[in-house]
């Protein structure tokens, strides 16, 4: 594991400029006969999409609670006022965020349609200036301030596209947002009003979070082809094919950006790779799947990359890796399944598992000090559900489920506070900001708790 794979990496800088337009022959919105029968194609693949979502029992599982021998140091909790991205900032690094208490809830608004059932993935929200920004999956963008008024929506999506479920990965940047989607469109809206600036049809759906580096916007498509665009009229720069699957993620790939504008991302064939961020050449490359097999790689997932100094750290459908970010070579390995990016503070990284267990590592090494399965309290049919998000806020982890509950366990040793029952699904991790949590559910309704 600790070896390059030459093959791969030679074969990648020999392919990795190639040209794609976007949509020539028919044009932006052209809704001619192309158009239609390639929409109609993925209308009929998310049809087939059944619902595949693993659901575990806390007492079906490899994990076992580890006792604490001693409460841990964490760092002083941090300030933040704003959430611009997913998560949070672009080497997707989330520590210990200060968050005044949860005993008052001041928000509690239904914003957007959530009609289909086809995900149990949907993104975070976005904070700016006191203002939310979320979507929906009919493809409705809104500006809600933190008070629950509405300032704008905005829908660019015309009726050849309405009976496709939108899966939208958005991103503030200066005064405006850049929006990417599951059908192939790339465009901006204004911050202050939603007003549109541009809009581009690649014509092959988008399936990663945006970063945006010196006025470049990065993407990766379904097909593991990593993508710069221009923010200013999103042209584009450059392109890197890998390795594609038969059959397509409908995960969000990862992606993260290094301090100096280098590109990290996992494709959904199970390949980390370093790209150079200006021209798009690759630098290393790395597989870490562990069964070679078609069915283990097309049905790969992975949490976004975490980037913490030389370090690379995700998590995946069986274990989290720590990689060596100049090199590439593999640190260290630990079998914990989480599809959700750990989360890192001073010597230690928090993860939890798909199955509910909490646990916090030696970041150096990997090993475990200390495991909680955190579904216990619940009664015994509420613990057949997955953790579908988690933030570190003044000490304390707060875990989201799908069934709705909010968790909350001490940082220090694991030990479970209290939990409460939201009442909703919930799909989307929370964020911590302006010393409040925002959750928002699957039905596009918004709290907020401080």
């Amino acid at each position: 594991m600790n070896k390059i794979n030459k093959f791969f990496f030679i074969t990648l800088i020999c392919i990795y400029t190639s040209s794609c337009s976007f949509d020539k022959k028919t044009g932006i919105w052209d809704s001619g006969k192309k158009e239609k029968e390639r929409i109609a194609a993925l209308e009929n693949e998310q049809n087939k999409i059944k619902d595949k979502t693993k659901i575990y029992s806390s007492n079906k599982t490899t994990l076992k609670e580890v006792k604490a021998s001693q409460s841990i140091i964490l760092n002083k909790p941090y300030s933040i006022n704003e959430w611009k991205m997913p998560g949070q900032n672009l080497q997707n690094y989330i520590s210990n965020i200060y968050l005044s208490g949860i005993e008052n809830r001041f928000l509690k608004k239904k914003i957007g349609k959530n009609k289909f059932s086809i995900s149990q993935v949907s993104s975070s929200p976005l904070y700016f200036d006191e203002n939310i920004i979320i979507t929906d999956d009919v493809g409705s963008i809104y500006s809600v301030h933190k008070s629950g008024k509405k300032n704008w929506k905005k829908n660019i999506y015309k009726k050849v596209y309405k009976k496709i479920y939108k899966n939208l990965s958005t991103f503030i940047h200066k005064d405006k947002i850049f929006i990417a989607d599951n059908i192939g469109f790339i465009y901006s809206i204004n911050l202050s009003d939603g007003k549109l600036n541009w809009i581009k049809n690649h014509g092959v759906p988008i399936k990663s979070n945006i970063k945006v580096f010196d006025n470049r916007i990065f993407v990766v498509n379904q097909d593991n082809r990593l993508i710069a665009f221009n923010t200013e009229d999103g042209a584009k720069i450059w392109d890197v094919r890998s390795i594609s699957t038969f059959i397509k993620s409908q995960y969000f790939l990862s992606l993260a950006t290094t301090q100096s504008g280098d590109i990290v991302m996992v494709t959904s064939s199970g390949d980390l790779m370093k790209i150079q961020g200006k021209n798009g050449t690759p630098e290393w490359s790395q597989n870490v799947t562990s069964v070679a097999s078609t069915y283990s790689n097309d049905f790969f997932k992975s949490s976004d990359v975490l980037i913490d100094d030389d370090t690379i750290f995700f998590s995946t459908a069986s274990s989290i890796y720590s990689f060596n970010l100049t090199n590439g070579y593999l640190n260290w390995q630990k079998e914990v399944s989480s599809s959700r990016t750990p989360i890192v503070n001073g010597n230690y990284i928090f993860i939890v598992s798909e199955n509910g267990y909490f646990l916090c590592l030696d970041k150096k090494t990997g090993k475990i000090i200390w495991s909680t399965n955190t579904l216990k309290v619940l009664k015994k049919k509420k613990q057949n559900t997955i953790v579908t998000g988690f933030i570190l806020g003044s000490g304390k982890m707060y875990i989201t489920t799908l069934n709705g509950f909010l968790i909350v366990c001490s940082a220090n040793n694991g030990s479970i506070k209290y939990f409460k029952s939201l009442g909703d699904t919930i799909t989307a991790p929370p964020i911590i900001v302006d010393s409040s949590l925002y959750i928002l559910t699957k039905d596009s309704k918004i709290l907020g708790y401080n």
